[in-house]
């Protein structure tokens, strides 16, 4: 009120003084007479002029009589001498004052002009480079603000996390109505952190929630909020929430919040990211300061939790951790049915199906799955999408595209038929393994010159030493079928014995199941980093224990290694028939494994 009252008084100030210039000029003009330089002289030597002032160009002075209405007078200077000279002739002078406004508008306003133009494009190209709006907007925050209609994202759009629904429906009614969600004095979370890997669907339930509230949702990555100016990204926390009280009932959802929230001082002694810590502090400062009862939630995202500052994951401020987890069978099958609108489905296809053949998909990976069916059956000119096309999609997810044109000389394709039966094979035979769906020697992908798929029958939580092992003779089945048709190997069970390697160190080291070692545990999971299992540095234990280890890893391969061998020897005419059908054919589905499957299953018994 007291703003406003100042800019009145100013406002007239300057209009009082405007009406006192205007009043001057306007009795300046009325009393003052433009008279040529001729005239001038004549008033001189009449003697009617009282008094002058003189300038560079111009001559100012008052009559001693008035003249009509004029007491004084204005003329433009001239050379005396040629006023002297033209003077005897009775010619009538008049002096003309040269504008040079315009020389002087170009020769100082316009450099300036284009000066500043040239620093403002560049500062918008820079701050555009930059992801800003403009250079003087580099502090808002670069929140996308969705209306409850622009996310057209409700839960019945979110399939196969029902256990994070039921969480995040709980949130969906206090913002709907806080009033009655905390009459018995419980208050709603500050903030929820969505939990999972990669595409498991967790910007998709923030935006459900969004959706079945009804309220703004203001959404930003994590990686927005920094930028190479000092200060810029608590900035634009401050401005984001600032946003979202104003629009309260509101959400506001961080995406990727490992980029802004990573534990302070990871660094050590190489050095923190000061800019980092700045805008992680205003974060907490905020997340302290709001008051959830006004409707104004956090939604977190991440699938690196184990990174977090934990400041940031302490009760008060992300309250709510909600694990967004690979979708098990069930899961699968109800993402399908969502995707399946979009796509048009032949009669007869039976989702469960698909399901089996894809475990460990997240939704995300599903829905290309889908995408990838209905390509294939385009491909074809089909009317519908049918079970063969998802078939191919997974193939071509799982293994990679066919590489019909890499050539493979005659004896590298009998290694690579007689090292896929030996995995087929050794599955059929060993107790527990996962039936086998397809065979085939046609290259995938960047290095894959065939491959065995295995299509699991149920979901698996929890294995035994004796299952670990029996996947390890599956794995070791093509290395050992090399040897009993060969006599020599190949470098074409580089990536199984990789992965052999890996399951045999885990038995020792992680789930305590060699005698020797006995019930300890030698190395913790590290996590993952972009699908990678980190590396541990320190060795918690001797190197007397090292070596114990490495040999106990040797011992479990090499034993696996021969009971798998004993096992295909047993069958090695099956081995070698069924390689044979496999090099005619290139590919045997579900329907041709039966007999081998038979054969392999009534076959003699493995030693060992």
């Amino acid at each position: 009120m007291e703003k406003r009252t100042q800019f009145s008084v100013w406002y007239f100030a300057c209009a009082l003084l405007g009406i006192v210039l205007l009043q001057n000029v306007w009795q300046s003009v009325r009393t003052t007479a433009p008279i040529p330089y001729s005239e001038f002289q004549q008033l001189l030597r009449e003697g009617k002029v009282a008094d002058i002032a003189v300038s560079d160009n111009q001559i100012i002075g008052s009559y001693k009589e008035a003249v009509g209405n004029k007491t004084r007078f204005v003329t433009t200077r001239v050379d005396p001498a040629l006023a002297k000279d033209l003077a005897q002739y009775d010619v009538k002078v008049s002096g003309i004052v040269e504008n040079t406004f315009l020389s002087d508008l170009m020769g100082w306003v316009l450099p300036a002009v284009i000066f500043v133009g040239i620093w403002i494009f560049a500062m918008r190209r820079f701050a555009g480079k930059m992801g800003g709006g403009g250079f003087m907007n580099i502090g808002k925050s670069k929140a996308k603000v969705y209306v409850e209609t622009d996310t057209k994202v409700n839960f019945a759009d979110v399939a196969g996390v029902e256990e994070a629904k039921d969480e995040l429906k709980e949130i969906v009614g206090f913002l709907k109505d806080p009033e009655s969600f905390g009459r018995l004095g419980g208050r709603a979370p500050k903030g929820v952190l969505l939990v999972g890997p990669p595409g498991t669907g967790k910007t998709l339930l923030a935006k459900a929630v969004a959706g079945e509230a009804g309220v703004p949702f203001f959404s930003i990555s994590g990686s927005e909020f920094v930028e190479m100016f000092v200060g810029v990204g608590a900035a634009r926390v401050r401005d984001l929430f600032e946003q979202a009280r104003a629009k309260a009932p509101a959400i506001i959802f961080i995406d990727e919040l490992d980029a802004l929230g990573r534990a302070r001082a990871a660094g050590g002694a190489m050095g923190g990211h000061d800019e980092k810590e700045q805008t992680l502090n205003q974060l907490l400062v905020e997340l302290d300061g709001f008051d959830s009862g006004k409707g104004l939630v956090l939604l977190g995202a991440t699938n690196r939790p184990e990174v977090l500052d934990p400041a940031l994951l302490r009760a008060g401020r992300f309250d709510r951790q909600v694990v967004v987890d690979r979708p098990d069978k069930q899961g699968r099958v109800a993402i399908l049915q969502v995707h399946i609108r979009k796509i048009e489905l032949a009669d007869g296809v039976d989702l469960t199906q698909i399901a089996d053949l894809t475990p460990g998909f997240t939704g995300a990976e599903l829905a290309n799955l889908c995408n990838e069916a209905a390509l294939a059956a385009t491909r074809r000119q089909a009317e519908a999408v049918t079970l063969e096309d998802f078939t191919v999609a997974v193939e071509r997810i799982v293994a990679g595209l066919e590489k019909r044109n890499r050539v493979l000389s005659p004896l590298e394709r009998e290694t690579v038929a007689h090292h896929e039966m030996g995995h087929a094979i050794a599955a059929m035979s060993t107790p527990g393994s996962d039936p086998v769906h397809k065979v085939s020697i046609i290259p995938r992908g960047i290095g894959a010159l065939g491959y065995t798929i295995q299509r699991p029958t149920e979901e698996r939580y929890l294995m035994t030493r004796a299952e670990l092992e029996n996947r390890m003779v599956v794995l070791l089945g093509g290395r050992a079928a090399e040897e009993i048709i060969y006599g020599h190997f190949s470098t074409g069970a580089s990536d199984d014995l990789q992965r052999v390697t890996q399951i045999a160190r885990a038995l020792v080291t992680r789930y305590g199941m060699h005698p020797d070692l006995g019930h300890v545990v030698y190395e913790k999971d590290q996590g993952n980093y972009l699908g990678q299992a980190m590396p541990q540095f320190d060795k918690p234990y001797s190197e007397e224990t090292a070596r114990e280890i490495d040999l106990a890893v040797r011992d479990i391969v090499q034993a696996t290694y021969r009971r798998t061998l004993a096992l295909l020897k047993a069958r090695e005419s099956l081995l070698r028939t069924s390689a044979a059908d496999l090099l005619a054919r290139e590919t045997l589905g579900e329907a041709e494994l039966a007999s081998i499957r038979t054969a392999a299953i009534t076959d003699a018994a493995p030693a060992g």
